[in-house]
């Protein structure tokens, strides 16, 4: 019996990451003997033998062996192999790509094998901001990607990888190589034209709208909701007709329902679908809260507290507009939670929720 550290980790050892992942492939065996030797294994594959024991993955390779397990994974930098004896063994192309910094596929039929691997190397490219997709990649993505297959992928295989690069160093670079490939639809079809629309007029913008959503996604990368957040907050500009532009009246609300229609597509956790649409209707309003008449940064206050995105939302709004009002949101927030109302306004249904608003606009006038 062999057994071989495989794939991300083999990579993130060589490269001298932390190992975070750590799948194991099993050679020169049957899986009756694997049990036999590992009573304690539990099996869960289904289209071929994977084990899980202490936390770890142990699988038997695809194809009967391990040359033909290597050659049929996603890109060549993940496709090595480790040894009990310290001996890598790999793809052909697997350590000059690694050394070169290149994300290439191991094989001509990588991703069409399984096309969420579009979406996984869109994911590596945030992960690894420094490595360069090959064209050989962004061909074989942009194919996939026209594929019924991708359009099939489990909702909730894309939503996974799509948290893992939420949380990448570099998450802009998720929706950028995405794009370039063209595969933004069907999975962020509300982003598909998005390098079509520019984000907004001079001075203020530069870009497009997926230029400048990458940007500020890779701001505030660090924190994954917050990184949604940011993916969200412009969605609406999408949607913006034509005869508006560059300006993007009303971009707020149309965002709302396009986040919360993404965050369901991906099965995302109610938490980052409220996060999602409350980052579309907030955000330019935490961006110039000090031009807000009090009433609206009650209002504001409130529901940013009452959903609990206060800090993440002003964050948010400082990546995308360079104020940061965090602190005086803060302060102001503290003040109105302080206001209660005279018990002679209590118990008045909606009354009472009117007066109690004006009392806390009128503490922080």
């Amino acid at each position: 019996m062999q057994i071989y550290l495989v794939g991300g980790g083999v990579r993130d050892l060589l490269l001298g990451r932390a190992v975070r992942d750590k799948d194991y492939l099993v050679t020169n065996t049957t899986k009756e003997e694997f049990k036999a030797t590992f009573p304690d294994a539990q099996e869960v594959g289904k289209a071929f033998p994977i084990f899980l024991m202490d936390g770890k993955e142990y699988a038997f390779p695809r194809g009967n062996s391990l040359e033909a397990d290597l050659a049929s994974r996603d890109l060549t930098i993940n496709a090595m192999a480790l040894d009990q004896d310290g001996e890598i063994l790999g793809h052909p192309r697997a350590m000059e790509d690694l050394k070169q910094k290149i994300l290439r596929p191991a094989s001509l039929t990588s991703l069409e094998d399984d096309p969420l691997r579009v979406i996984r190397a869109a994911r590596f490219y945030a992960q690894l901001p420094d490595f360069t997709p090959h064209q050989e990649l962004l061909t074989a993505m942009e194919r996939c990607g026209r594929s019924e297959g991708y359009e099939k992928i489990a909702a909730d295989r894309v939503g996974q990888e799509s948290r893992k690069a939420l949380s990448a160093p570099q998450p802009g670079n998720f929706l950028r190589l995405l794009s370039r490939a063209c595969c933004l639809s069907p999975w962020f079809i509300e982003l598909k034209n998005a390098e079509d629309i520019t984000a907004g007029p001079a001075p203020f913008h530069n870009t497009h709208v997926l230029g400048h959503t990458a940007e500020v996604m890779d701001k505030v990368a660090g924190d994954p909701l917050l990184v949604w957040m940011a993916l969200c907050h412009d969605l609406g500009k999408c949607e913006t007709p034509h005869s508006l532009l560059p300006s993007h009246v009303g971009h707020e609300k149309l965002g709302e329902k396009l986040a919360e229609q993404l965050g369901l597509r991906l099965r995302l956790p109610s938490k980052y679908i409220k996060a999602g649409q409350k980052a579309a209707l907030l955000h330019m309003k935490a961006g110039r809260y000090p031009e807000l008449r009090p009433g609206t940064r009650v209002d504001l206050l409130m529901d940013a507290h009452v959903t609990k995105i206060m800090e993440p939302l002003f964050k948010l709004a400082t990546a995308d507009h360079g104020n940061n009002f965090l602190c005086q949101a803060k302060e102001e927030l503290n003040t109105i939670l302080k206001v209660t109302l005279p018990e002679e306004d209590r118990n008045k249904g909606a009354a009472s929720g009117e007066r109690l608003r004006q009392l806390r606009a009128r503490a922080i006038t």
